[in-house]
């Protein structure tokens, strides 16, 4: 029995061809709600971003926000938290006083970058999403970075930041968090919280931060959008953000 069901939200939850959470989209979240089961938002986005998106009038449960590294309630008090610390910490902040790759932090109120370039502009447009303020570091806890570069220089990255975790979101855009971070965290901090088994959820993704959630869940549901290699990770592969996707599989599911 299904209790709680978990959305990313770019590519999930939000088409960014259409600018929309579908109708269809938003009856199934309703109807999950009518029957008691958990709707939970699971993204790399900040509170921040959430509210300035489409979902920003849906009611969720709950939100695992950035990659699992914060996560927080219905009414966005914070369950748990993890900021980023030690010497990777001290990396990314060098990385991002440097200014050879566009580098974002995110803190638990506010996000900043370094500096704006042509990539920077196109990425944000893919999400929808305005171009992040510049800042200087000053002291606050980092939960989340994000470098903007391409695929060609993912490894150099990788080689110099060790211990953390960094996951795809974009061509031009990865995460970076803890190693101990991601979704799975957070999800299974908020499980514990309402007294919820993993095997009693769902999850629903599209991008590569979703793999491990999908991976977990009880049932993991790729979207007919995603990459091959997160239709490889899930249970069962629907139909895309823009064609019924979540309700779709939510009916062959008999969840609703």
């Amino acid at each position: 029995m299904i209790k709680a069901v978990f959305f990313d939200v770019d590519g999930t939850l939000v088409s960014h061809t259409r600018g929309e959470v579908s109708a269809s989209t938003r009856k199934a979240v309703r109807q999950l709600k009518e029957k008691g089961i958990q709707c939970i938002i699971a993204t790399g986005r900040h509170m921040v971003e959430l509210k300035k998106l489409p979902v920003k009038d849906i009611e969720f449960d709950g939100y695992i926000t950035l990659n699992g590294q914060l996560c927080l309630n219905e009414h966005h008090e914070v369950l748990s938290s993890s900021a980023l610390t030690g010497a990777d910490k001290e990396q990314i902040i060098r990385l991002f006083e440097m200014k050879e790759i566009p580098v974002l932090l995110v803190e638990q109120e506010r996000m900043y970058i370094n500096f704006v370039n042509k990539e920077v502009e196109k990425t944000q447009k893919d999400i929808s999403s305005d171009v992040p303020e510049t800042g200087e570091y000053a002291g606050g806890e980092i939960y989340q970075a994000i470098a903007y570069v391409g695929k060609d220089k993912e490894d150099a990255l990788k080689t110099i930041l060790p211990a953390c975790k960094i996951t795809r979101w974009n061509n031009r855009a990865v995460d970076i968090i803890s190693r101990h971070g991601g979704k799975v965290t957070g999800i299974r901090q908020y499980l514990k919280e309402n007294n919820i088994l993993i095997q009693e959820t769902m999850a629903f993704g599209d991008g590569e931060n979703d793999i491990e959630m999908l991976e977990s869940a009880g049932i993991g549901i790729a979207m007919g959008n995603s990459d091959d290699m997160v239709k490889k990770s899930a249970d069962y592969v629907t139909d895309s953000v823009d064609n019924e996707g979540i309700e779709k599989a939510l009916r062959h599911f008999e969840v609703i």
